[in-house]
């Protein structure tokens, strides 16, 4: 059973396409902007009698100012959905995924963060962005830390640039859109598609000796040259 956060159940594209494959998938919703409505997520798909294996946290936000003009309630809601949303989602799992005897392989479960090239780099007028992927990163670890040996795997992902929404600030200018492609061998942004490998690795016991990674994909070359070469 796939389980999936959304904000509401307008969007049924991924069960859908999960359930054309033969797969049960089941939506949940939650905000994740509220701390109260996260907090509630894990008990309400434990009560409903489902085990959750795998948890891959990839819900994000972006909010672009300069520094010196940055707002407060955009720095509150980008540091909540994309760090403590974060942790809250890995405590509740990994509470329940403590709870179960490990398997035949000495395996509990697997927890996969998603950060950032700005996880390894601070980029322009994104620092609540960059300071929640950083975070992401040392959490990761943190966790790694404490629970590897639990059997419980936890690793992250760094994508690279990724043409989707978040992202249409930047591909809608041309100058810095063509500056990054520039940088890029693979000659083309990533798609969604790109992760399949990576996160089917990192869930499986194909990767049962790896834990605390910060796995980049991304053919992006890291070229500090100028300002405007940071995202």
């Amino acid at each position: 059973m796939l389980m999936l956060r959304q904000r509401d159940e307008s969007n049924q594209a991924t069960k859908d396409a999960v359930e054309k494959l033969g797969r049960k998938a089941h939506i949940y919703t939650a905000d994740l902007s509220s701390h109260e409505s996260v907090k509630a997520l894990v008990p309400k798909v434990l009560d409903d009698g489902h085990q959750i294996h795998i948890l891959l946290n990839c819900g994000g936000i972006q909010r672009r100012h300069p520094p010196h003009q940055f707002p407060d309630e955009d720095w509150s809601e980008v540091i909540q959905v994309n760090l403590s949303t974060v942790f809250t989602l890995c405590r509740d799992v990994g509470a329940h995924m403590l709870s179960r005897e490990k398997d035949q392989h000495g395996r509990r479960g697997s927890i996969i963060n998603v950060g950032s090239l700005l996880t390894f780099q601070g980029g322009i007028n994104v620092p609540a962005y960059a300071a929640s992927k950083g975070g992401v990163s040392q959490l990761t670890k943190a966790l790694s830390n404490q629970w590897a040996s639990e059997g419980i795997n936890v690793n992250a992902i760094a994508p690279g640039y990724i043409a989707t929404d978040m992202n249409t600030a930047l591909l809608n200018d041309q100058k810095r859109a063509d500056s990054i492609l520039e940088r890029i061998p693979a000659a083309r942004w990533g798609s969604p598609d790109d992760f399949k490998g990576p996160v089917v690795f990192l869930a499986s016991r194909a990767s049962g000796y790896v834990s605390g990674e910060i796995t980049v994909v991304s053919a992006f070359i890291f070229r500090m040259v100028c300002h405007d070469q940071l995202t």
